[in-house]
């Protein structure tokens, strides 16, 4: 009983500090030091309490295993809670024919800064359409997108936004 507490807690720890640590390096690509840091610490002080569990049962190789699977887990885990929380916006950008329906229009209706482009495409002239999003309303956008144009073909980049000012040098 006592072997499958071991492992059941093995397991757990290792997808918690795995999870974390997906998270933890979006947050760091997103520029959010301070919160990746924090996770950093939790994250390394869940991880050797896991391997001291493992480390104090080396003749089982269950331990090992348990480890490894929850190493697994917690790459799913980790790429479900990032998804989850959606950090960051991302560029929408809608390719469609100038005589179809325009998008733009339905984007900013939705509270979005929408910029057209016009331009020739493999079978005509084509409108462009540019949108930063937050990342989490991309899906509404993409349905309502389809749902208004279905010969929109569009495409998505995750993506940071700043915002120079004058007194900002940004050669520095």
């Amino acid at each position: 009983m006592q072997l499958a507490l071991d492992l059941f807690i093995i397991f757990s720890l290792r997808s918690i500090d795995v999870g974390i640590s997906t998270v933890r390096i979006v947050l760091l690509g997103r520029g959010r030091r301070t919160l990746a840091a924090a996770l950093g610490f939790v994250e390394s002080l869940i991880w050797v309490i896991a391997v001291a569990r493992v480390l104090s049962g080396l003749q089982d190789p269950w331990r090992m295993v348990a480890f490894a699977a929850g190493f697994a887990a917690g790459t799913y885990l980790g790429s479900l809670v990032e998804e989850w929380l959606a950090i960051g916006q991302s560029l929408l950008r809608v390719v469609a024919p100038v005589e179809s329906d325009q998008v733009a229009p339905l984007l900013r209706e939705m509270g979005f800064g929408a910029t057209v482009l016009n331009g020739d495409g493999m079978k005509g002239e084509v409108r462009l359409t540019l949108a930063v999003i937050p990342r989490r309303r991309v899906g509404d956008a993409i349905t309502r997108i389809k749902a208004a144009n279905p010969e929109a073909f569009v495409t998505i980049d995750h993506t940071d936004s700043i915002t120079l000012r004058r007194d900002t040098d940004v050669r520095k």
